[in-house]
């Protein structure tokens, strides 16, 4: 993502965005009991030119619940290693064979099917390290690493994938639909929202209304998603287009038609909006993100 696509977000997406970068690369230091073509590849993955929509929201929700930013910045970093690890592992063959990530080669063609598998491993346990060690008080870490594990786990992240991969030559209806994406896309932005939201402490309501968002958020996400894979340019989505269509995958627009999808996802991120009521303009960057999600072109 460019510089004036972070700016369209507003002050504070802009100069967290760097922090997170920068703590990334020092949780990357990792010892020398780590090989080194394990370390390069952990590094090669999490470190490409990711968009960071996931810690950026973890650090927005933190802000608009009046939050020290940097207190929910491992919680970002922690999310981030999780949706990294996702997509090392989606990109094999034994699951989407994707040979392009991120505007780079996948994982497993960088360096090996069996390195890259491990790479996705090693983040996992990564991620819940730094929550553990770097989120205080305990009873936050605590939290944080529940709402992590349920949100990336059999029931939701994986799930989804698992139904995805299982349903997508079947016919299934709009319902069936949405409510795989609700876990495998929406998991992760509904949990980056809620865990900065309990970085900060923040009230049962503000916790409720930004779960709301994610919710909804994710919905918009997806749609676009599916409709860059039949009109987007390559070079800035990062991966292949058209693939879905080619292997028979379930989409919105497949099931629904291109202009029922956008319409869709027009409305999601409208409702995404319209759960933030509760609080004042110090929301907006959050505002802005909904319309930048289903008017981007990455």
């Amino acid at each position: 993502m460019s510089i004036s696509e972070i700016e369209c977000f507003g002050p504070i997406v802009s100069q967290t965005r760097e922090l997170v970068e920068q703590q990334l690369e020092r949780y990357l230091r990792l010892d020398s009991g780590c090989p080194e073509h394990l370390a390069s590849a952990i590094h090669y993955s999490l470190m490409s030119s990711g968009k960071r929509l996931r810690p950026l929201l973890v650090l927005a929700a933190a802000h608009v619940c009046d939050g020290h930013i940097p207190d929910a910045l491992p919680a970002a970093c922690a999310v981030e290693m999780i949706h990294t690890y996702s997509l090392i592992h989606d990109d094999l063959p034994a699951m989407d064979d994707d040979d392009l990530r991120r505007g780079q080669p996948s994982c497993h063609l960088a360096f090996d099917e069996a390195t890259a598998i491990l790479a996705g491993d090693a983040l996992i346990p990564l991620a819940f390290e730094v929550i553990a060690r770097d989120i205080r008080p305990a009873e936050i870490a605590l939290r944080c690493v529940s709402e992590l594990a349920i949100a990336s786990g059999a029931s939701q992240l994986v799930g989804g994938q698992a139904d995805d991969l299982q349903l997508q030559h079947l016919n299934i209806d709009l319902a069936h639909l949405e409510e795989i994406h609700r876990r495998k896309t929406g998991a992760l932005f509904t949990v980056s929202l809620r865990m900065g939201c309990i970085c900060a402490q923040g009230t049962p309501q503000q916790l409720e209304s930004l779960s709301d968002y994610g919710k909804h958020l994710g919905l918009a996400f997806q749609i676009t998603d599916d409709l860059l894979d039949l009109s987007g340019d390559e070079v800035k989505i990062g991966k292949r287009t058209g693939k879905d269509s080619k292997r028979g995958k379930r989409t919105y627009p497949e099931l629904i038609g291109v202009q029922a999808s956008k319409k869709l996802a027009s409305d999601a991120a409208e409702n995404a909006i319209q759960s933030l009521a509760c609080f004042n303009q110090v929301a907006d960057d959050l505002r802005r993100f909904a319309k930048f999600v289903v008017n981007r072109n990455f």
